[in-house]
């Protein structure tokens, strides 16, 4: 039976009890935003009550069950379920009330605060009427008992030494009656809901169902709290010998990642966000407590283990940590279960270090030569998952782990594959930024001299060494490699950015666009041994690049292992290329459609090619493929035998709608910067602009109009429609020839960005945040009020890898058709005064102040294009 009464602090703490904060509740965490929000409602309430003295404020609730020390005799005490930060720090404010009436020399009100609210002052040993966890226990009680830690630079003295400084600042020497205000309002006029349970009802699931009601706590404390509610009065035992360890090597995060992995070394198809349920159903098969406390100890180790992957320098054993350092640095934790599995495995005797460092190279190389053959995250998740069970029994666990990469279209490159990607495989585009640099960098630590020192990998970037834009200087130098009729552009992108020519360098913005002769000086000087290679050319161009490639193919083959060939069917293995384009067009959603120019530019090749690709090979989802203006190719056709049902009614079934001319919707079109980020490729908005411009040939306007002439002239007349219509936005400023207009809030966190493109045919209004993400997390928690007041749904965008974040709202549009420029124009106008009307007042609201702009390096400058990109 469990029942809820109203009460006050007051009647929680009045009387002879004790409240236990248990083992596995969290620990203290109020900081200063939650601490400011309960002073300020006190100090609210105190003043009304000195109009009303039955005014009151509700804080929350106090959910309380019996504890196992409950006695017929002595101190009543309570386990409390929910509420114990609420509670402890309602007890330090009145202990930092006592002591400033001490220090005033009011002792007799102290020793009434003492007695009533804080301590059992006349029972034996004078337990205190609130008890938290272990780890705050010391801080606490030296508050209580006024010892001269109090105070201390941790949590509980932080909130302490807070509302002495309060109380300190709010005492009116002239009001003689204000701080028994403020005791009133804190003991007797903030409202509780107070929910006990009885005995006969299980704590566990009064909290369970708590946290399935909206508390935020995280699947670990429902773990630690099932377990230790089930130790009985071997809890405080366990907690102190195991599980406190293992806190302090594990944080609340990574208790829950462990607890997953545990998971994970059982059934492949565990959800992290499953955890606790998943965690749960087995641990309910423990009938005793020695069983349950044999699991915590099994945890235990298994968080010992989890502890050496996320910090390697713990691993004794020096080349198992150097494997471990890579995959820490690798940043992917879908590498973790397998790891788990292999270091588990050698916890209990059951494998060498030489197999554990073994099967840590076969995993390295795995994800090393996927990327090179342009297959960095296809099907990685699932295969490293069921490659757990594969290892699990194995008594060779490395060879076991090869076989299995090697089996099946898991992508594990065979020394044949590499040879042949590094001379066509766009590298530059493949996986993260950082996993494309550390295959750089460990390649050139194989290259350097022993007696060298390392390099500080912080100060380098990936440098091209044939410039991704030519100038004039640099395309002359490089045609002279190619016959007079060769397309130049056609041969600088199918090399530029493939591995032969990457490097390291902490020169980037000196070298740039340089031409070699230029670069080569530099080069010649760098600690980097790569680049000392390099600058040993007398010439860099295409054969230059096609040579290089090949030398770092060998190296990639000698230092990390391939797949065994003798199970692998090579020949069913595609193309890289082809691989690369089925991974991106099977991203294309049903509903939705993308041209042959688009994916192209996402896979690194022509729209010619890609046809021929399409038309040749089974490839999924090709009939989402169509030409620019949204029509069918004429040379489509269906590779299935016997099929012949038309292309367009299946485009249609799917969603896709389209007009009386036989054009798809604008709409629903995809294009290459959606596509390449759902392809999981590292987006880079700068480059899928170049390959746009020299796919299309050059940025050409429809019916040869001038293109910058067009946008200025858009943005004059959208100008001019917001200085006559606009009624939040003060300043339009002259716009330029460019596809996107600023307008500026006078507040340099945020600015509107209004945008055009005549070939995605898109128009867009942007609220862009500069280089503050918790404005966009405080926008972001309002979302439903926010988007409310604008009165349309907005697209949030968090950037994580970049500084800056945005709200999108866009809509389809060609600024170059006349029959539409006015609507755009007003639609633009709207939706910018709109975004300046509603999200003003959240910048002003917020106590934060702006960076001067003089200090802003803004993201949406010429050259670092972040919306669709320039035509």
């Amino acid at each position: 039976m469990v029942r809820a009464e109203n009460g006050t602090l007051a009647g929680v703490l009045e009387g002879k009890k004790q409240y236990q904060v248990p083992l596995y509740q969290r620990v203290y965490s109020w900081g200063k935003r939650q601490l400011d929000q309960l002073w300020s409602d006190v100090v609210e309430l105190e003043r009304t009550l000195g109009e009303d003295p039955k005014a009151s404020h509700f804080i929350g609730s106090l959910v309380l069950a019996s504890s196992p020390d409950f006695g017929a005799i002595g101190v009543n005490k309570f386990l409390v379920v929910d509420g114990q930060q609420r509670l402890t720090t309602l007890t330090l404010l009145l202990a930092a009330l006592r002591d400033h009436l001490i220090e005033t020399g009011e002792t007799d009100r102290a020793r009434g605060i003492d007695a009533q609210y804080l301590i059992n002052v006349y029972d034996n040993g004078k337990p205190l009427k609130v008890m938290p966890t272990q780890t705050d226990r010391p801080a606490y009680m030296a508050v209580l008992n006024r010892a001269p830690q109090a105070g201390g630079e941790d949590t509980i003295g932080d909130a302490y030494r807070f509302f002495r400084s309060k109380i300190a600042a709010a005492d009116d020497p002239d009001d003689p009656h204000d701080l028994y205000l403020l005791e009133a309002a804190v003991v007797r006029g903030l409202a509780l809901v107070v929910v006990t349970a009885e005995p006969s009802d299980n704590a566990h699931r009064i909290f369970e169902s708590l946290n399935n009601t909206g508390l935020r706590l995280t699947q670990s404390d429902l773990l630690k709290n099932y377990l230790f509610m089930r130790l009985g009065d071997r809890a405080e035992t366990v907690y102190d010998n195991i599980w406190l360890p293992l806190e302090k090597k594990l944080d609340s995060e990574n208790l829950e990642l462990l607890f997953w992995l545990d998971l994970a070394q059982r059934d492949e198809r565990a959800k992290q966000s499953d955890t606790y349920v998943g965690q749960q159903k087995r641990l309910e098969k423990l009938k005793t407590i020695e069983q349950v406390e044999a699991e915590v100890i099994r945890i235990a180790g298994l968080g010992e283990v989890l502890a050496t992957i996320l910090n390697p320098a713990e691993e004794k054993h020096s080349e198992i940590r150097r494997r471990l350092t890579r995959i820490k640095a690798w940043g992917s934790t879908t590498a973790y279960p397998v790891v788990m599995q292999i270091l588990a495995r050698r916890a209990d005797g059951t494998v060498t270090n030489d197999q554990v460092v073994r099967a840590l190279t076969y995993l390295e190389s795995y994800f090393v030569r996927r990327i090179v053959i342009g297959r960095a995250t296809a099907n990685l998740n699932r295969t490293l998952l069921q490659a757990v069970g594969a290892i699990s029994g194995a008594e060779d666990i490395d060879m076991a782990l090869r076989d299995y990469l090697s089996q099946g279209r898991k992508y594990f490159a065979t020394d044949q594959q590499v040879r042949e990607a590094v001379q066509s495989v766009a590298f530059y585009w493949q996986g993260r930024g950082t996993q494309k640099k550390l295959i750089l960098q460990w390649l050139e630590e194989a290259y350097r001299p022993k007696e060298i020192l390392d390099l500080d990998p912080r100060h380098l970037t990936i440098e091209h060494v044939l410039p991704q834009t030519m100038t004039e200087s640099v395309r002359d130098t490089f045609a002279k490699g190619f016959e007079s009729d060769a397309d130049i552009d056609y041969e600088h992108e199918r090399v530029v950015h493939t591995l032969g020519n990457l490097t390291l360098s902490g020169y980037n913005s000196e070298l740039s666009n340089k031409p070699f002769h230029e670069k080569r000086e530099l080069l010649a000087k760098s600690g980097v041994s790569m680049n000392q290679a390099i600058a040993a050319h007398a010439t860099w161009g295409a054969d230059e690049i096609n040579v290089r490639s090949a030398e770092l193919a060998e190296k990639i083959i000698e230092l990390w292992p391939g797949p065994d060939e003798s199970i692998i069917a090579v020949g069913e293995e595609p193309s890289a290329l082809r691989s690369q384009i089925a991974a991106v067009v099977a991203e294309i959603p049903a509903g939705r459609w993308s041209s042959y120019g688009d994916v192209a530019i996402v896979a690194n090749t022509w729209p010619q090619p890609l046809a021929g690709m399409l038309a040749n090979y089974p490839i999924a989802n090709a009939w989402r493929v169509l030409q620019s203006g949204g029509t069918i190719s004429p040379g489509f056709r269906w590779l299935e035998p016997g099929r012949n049902d038309d292309p367009r009614t299946v485009l249609e079934e799917e969603g896709i709608r389209f007009d009386a001319e036989g054009r798809a919707d604008r709409g629903q079109f995809i294009g290459a910067e959606e596509l390449a980020e759902a392809a999981g490729l590292d987006v880079d908005e700068n480059v899928i602009a170049a390959r746009r411009n020299r796919v299309s040939g050059h940025a050409r306007a429809r019916n040869n109009v001038d293109l910058k002439n067009a946008q200025l002239d858009f943005f004059e007349r959208l100008r001019n429609y917001g200085l006559t219509n606009a009624t939040n936005i003060g300043t339009w400023r002259k716009p330029s020839p460019q596809n996107w207009y600023d307008v500026s809030l006078g507040d340099s966190r945020a600015v509107i960005s209004l945008s055009v493109n005549s070939q995605s045919k898109l128009v867009t209004a942007q609220f862009w945040i500069n280089s503050d993400k918790g404005l966009y997390a405080e926008l972001l928690a309002q979302r439903t009020a926010i988007e409310a007041e604008l009165g349309f749904d907005v697209e949030w965008d968090e950037k994580p890898d970049r500084k800056a974040s945005k709200l999108v709202s866009r809509r389809p549009g060609d600024f170059l058709d006349e029959a539409q420029t006015q609507e755009l124009v007003e639609w633009l106008v709207t939706r910018a005064d709109r975004f300046a009307q509603v999200l003003a007042k959240y910048l002003q609201n917020r106590d934060l102040q702006g960076t001067p702009e003089d200090q802003l390096v803004l993201e949406w400058e010429p050259g670092f294009t972040q919306w669709p990109p320039q035509d």
